[in-house]
């Protein structure tokens, strides 16, 4: 990998379609930059600022974007493949048509997120904030809730067959017409006081 970029001030950069790959950003300004386009391939970026940048059709493989804060910034049809998104901030995105394979959520914050209908199977959601987000319609099938902070957050008619949740999850969200398996069940059934026998 190269040498870290630092500080860097890429403000209001226009760079679409421009192609990165193993570069290594720290606490790099990319506000307002014009990033349409952009893919990366095992990049690092460490406590960048993204706020009001415009990702949209981008792509990213085996990148990690850590700590990183993503404000108002256009995420339109963005493709993560194998990347860490570890303790990154996502506040006010338009995030209804990401795609996400292989990827680390873990301590993300998501709160209030519009993640309706999007296929985020298998993935690692550890810890993450996903308080009053609207997760309806969506695919978590195998996915890792576990230690996420879901109060409020509306799994409504979501698929959540394989997921790992914890109980007081089941308490805290909502879950009409969810579809979940037998072990679920039986762990929603306990989180709401009643004895399976």
């Amino acid at each position: 990998m190269d040498e870290a970029e630092i500080g860097e001030d890429y403000r209001d950069a226009v760079l679409p379609g421009a192609r990165w790959e193993k570069r290594r950003f720290v606490r790099c300004d990319f506000s307002e930059a014009d990033l349409r386009g952009l893919v990366t391939q095992g990049c690092t970026f460490d406590e960048c600022d993204f706020t009001r940048a415009d990702l949209g059709e981008s792509r990213h493989e085996t990148s990690a974007f850590r700590s990183c804060t993503f404000d108002r910034t256009v995420l339109a049809s963005v493709s993560w493949r194998g990347c860490s998104l570890l303790g990154s901030s996502f506040v006010n995105c338009r995030m209804r048509s990401i795609s996400a394979r292989d990827t680390d959520f873990t301590l993300v914050s998501l709160g209030r997120a519009d993640l309706r209908k999007l296929d985020l199977s298998g993935l690692r959601f550890r810890e993450a904030n996903l308080v009053e987000s609207n997760l309806t319609g969506v695919n978590l099938r195998d996915a890792d809730l576990r230690g996420a902070r879901l109060l409020g957050t509306d799994f409504s008619d979501a698929d959540l067959r394989g997921a790992k949740l914890d109980a007081n999850g089941f308490v805290q969200a909502k879950f009409s017409g969810a579809r979940i398996d037998v072990d679920m069940a039986i762990t929603f059934a306990a989180a709401h006081g009643l004895v399976v026998s």
